[in-house]
This record gives C-alpha cells, sequence and structure tokens, in this order.
C-alpha cells in the first residue's frame, strides 16, 4: 500500500470527466492485482469502496475515483529476483 497526499498547489486533475464533478476532497485508488476477477466483481469492489468512504470519512461518492490495473500473474517478483506467482518452467 502506497498512500500520497497532495497540497493544493500540486494536485491537478480534470474536474469535470465523464459528467461527474469532482471536487478539492478528490480521492485516487490505483489497485494492481492479477487479472482473475469478473466484471461484476470489480463493479461490486467499486461500489463498495465509494459506500465505505462516504461514510467514513464523508468523502462524496463523486470524488471516489478507482483505476483497477490487471497484470499476469508472471508479471510479481516480491523479492530475491524471483516471480513467486510464474509457473516454473
Amino acid at each position: 500500500m502506497v498512500i500520497d497526499e497532495y497540497d493544493a498547489d500540486n494536485f491537478t486533475f480534470g474536474r469535470n470527466y465523464l459528467g461527474i464533478e469532482h471536487s478539492d476532497d478528490l480521492v485516487i485508488i490505483q489497485i494492481t492485482a492479477n487479472n482473475t476477477r469478473t466484471v461484476e466483481q470489480k463493479r461490486a469492489l467499486y461500489q463498495r469502496l465509494a459506500e465505505n468512504l462516504k461514510e467514513s470519512p464523508s468523502v462524496r461518492s463523486e470524488d471516489v475515483f478507482v483505476n483497477l490495473v490487471e497484470v499476469l500473474k508472471e508479471n510479481w517478483s516480491f523479492g530475491t529476483g524471483i516471480a513467486q506467482y510464474a509457473q516454473p518452467v
């Protein structure tokens, strides 16, 4: 998990995209994961993230921007120069 916080002078984003108005409270969540989830699971994740952040700390659902980056299992190395998830050759 990596969390970055930017002051207003260093946080540039589109105020309006796809008809969704973003405020200064915009939260951007980027998740990198294996490409194993269905579209339905992804939609449920996005909805739940928006609901949880609306509940606490009161972030508008319009200000919850989620980007899911899916990668193949062999694209991970958790250390020691080994692709732990890749099938052995």
